[in-house]
This record gives C-alpha cells, sequence and structure tokens, in this order.
C-alpha cells in the first residue's frame, strides 16, 4: 500500500497539467488580500531530482516538462508554472522538479498556511527537510490524508484550495477519494477542491470522471490530458485528468486556450486528445 513513489513519474505530462492549473488556482486566490489555506492529502516528498535515482530510471519528465523547458512559443498562460520549475533549479540546466508543495510554496504568501499530509514513511522525511526551517506556516502530518481531511475543515480563514492527490495504487483510493470529497464540500462548500486522477484502462479509473460530475455540487470543472491511444494490452496509464470544484470563473477560458498546445506538444501519437467540461454558475 505504501510501495507508491512520486519521483518515479516527477515531471511527466501529467504533472505538467495538475501543476499548470495548481498554478492558476492558487493565483485567483491571492487575487484577494484575506489569507487562506493550501491542504495536501497526498503531498510526497516535495522536491524530486530528475538526473539521478528514481526519476532518472523511466526519464519521464523528458515527455512532459522537458519539452516545454525548451518549447520557444511557449503559451504566456504557462509562464508562472514553467518559472517556479526554472527557480527550482541552479542555472539553465533541468535537474530538478517540484512536487505540488513546492509548487504551492512559491505562490503563498506570508499570511498564507500549509497543511501536508503524507504518510509514506521516507517521503515523509523528505517533506519534512524540505520545509526545515519554514515554522508556523507550513504544518507537516504523518496521517492518512483521506480520513484526516475532515478535521482541517473548515479553516479559520473560511478560504482554502485542497488538492487530493493519491496513488491509486489499490482499488480504494478512487472509492477514498469521491468519499472524501463528497464529505468535504458539506462541511466546508466554499472551498475550492481538485482531484488529480490517472487515465488507465481500469474500470475504476474510467468511472471516476463521471461519478465526480453527479455530484451535487453547484460549480465545477472537468479537464483531461490524453497523450497516446490507450495500450492494446491494457497496461500502463495513457493521460490523466483533474475533477475542480468552485473553480475560478476565469479557468475555462485559459484551458481552451492553452490544452491543444498541450495535445500538440505532449502528445505521442494520433490518440492524443483533451477533454474539457465545465458548470460554473
Amino acid at each position: 500500500m505504501l510501495s507508491y513513489r512520486h519521483a518515479f513519474h516527477a515531471g511527466n505530462p501529467a504533472d505538467v497539467l495538475k501543476h499548470f492549473v495548481l498554478t492558476e488556482l492558487l493565483q485567483h486566490l491571492n487575487q484577494k488580500d484575506k489569507p487562506y489555506w493550501y491542504i495536501d492529502t497526498h503531498a510526497g516528498a516535495g522536491g524530486y531530482a530528475l538526473d539521478s535515482g528514481y526519476a532518472a530510471k523511466n526519464a519521464e519528465y523528458a515527455e512532459g516538462i522537458g519539452r516545454l523547458w525548451s518549447a520557444r512559443d511557449l503559451p504566456a498562460a504557462l509562464g508562472t508554472y514553467v518559472d517556479i520549475v526554472r527557480a527550482f533549479n541552479e542555472g539553465d540546466a533541468l535537474r530538478a522538479y517540484p512536487g505540488s508543495p513546492m509548487v504551492a510554496r512559491a505562490l503563498l504568501r506570508e499570511h498564507d498556511r500549509m497543511k501536508l499530509f503524507e504518510l509514506h514513511t521516507t517521503d515523509n522525511r523528505l517533506l519534512n527537510e524540505a520545509f526545515a526551517g519554514a515554522g508556523r506556516s507550513v504544518k507537516i502530518e504523518k496521517h492518512d490524508g483521506f480520513s484526516s481531511l475532515k478535521s482541517m475543515l473548515p479553516p479559520p480563514t473560511r478560504r482554502a484550495l485542497v488538492l487530493i492527490d493519491p496513488p491509486y495504487e489499490i482499488r480504494e483510493d478512487y472509492r477514498y477519494t469521491f468519499e472524501t470529497l463528497r464529505e468535504a464540500v458539506v462541511r466546508f462548500p466554499t472551498g475550492t477542491y481538485c482531484v488529480w486522477y490517472p487515465q488507465l484502462q481500469k474500470m475504476d479509473s474510467r468511472d471516476l470522471p463521471a461519478k465526480l460530475k453527479r455530484m451535487k455540487v453547484d460549480s465545477w470543472l472537468h479537464v483531461a490530458l490524453t497523450t497516446r491511444t490507450p495500450p492494446a494490452d491494457g497496461f500502463g496509464m495513457y493521460g490523466s485528468g483533474l475533477f475542480i470544484v468552485n473553480p475560478p470563473w476565469t479557468l475555462p477560458a485559459t484551458l481552451k486556450s492553452v490544452m491543444p498546445w498541450l495535445v500538440k506538444t505532449l502528445g505521442q501519437d494520433a490518440g492524443a486528445k483533451f477533454e474539457l467540461e465545465s458548470q460554473i454558475p
């Protein structure tokens, strides 16, 4: 259950989509002076080396952030995200990649707060090392993010962005994700929630977006990036998606302009495509 290491996949196309949208959500929250919380249910190690260790083994980043790193026609909307990755590196070479907590750290203000959950022993230790000296602005807990989220809601500020990003290594993660989000929006209906999921040929993965869209929420957005034709053997991830509750009203237009470029840049074959749906009053 706790063998998953995000380092194997750091910087891949799924990370590009997730972290680009994360920057859009955080920048929207920053438009108001009132503080907010960033809550990450599966925070990982914080940051990842790309030129050694796990990430170098499969080099998935080469088909993700690596293509944006050297792109000369990068859309302006992707600029903040890529700038955050550049700031995480020393020099002009792409050698490291920031996980979701580090992407958030780059955009959170002095009076905002982070609550990070990571149950994997090694990743929890690395996460604490990455945020050493952060003080009271960051709280890291070695607890299950699914069950612990309810105790965080609603936050004292009544403003929050919650990222639910489990590894989906076990089948129950799909159910936990749905139930956790359903309970969270009851406790704190005005919060912004971002759920990541992999595109796999498993029925649980294929059913999750439809289940989320049937949830009783007033405002939502679903975006998915498929980078290749689903494999004939039925194994392997061929894309990923995000389901967002209470998205910024500007996000659909931003994604509509950026997603075709991501398909062109990150697509691996003729099966590459994107989906974008929203219900925003």
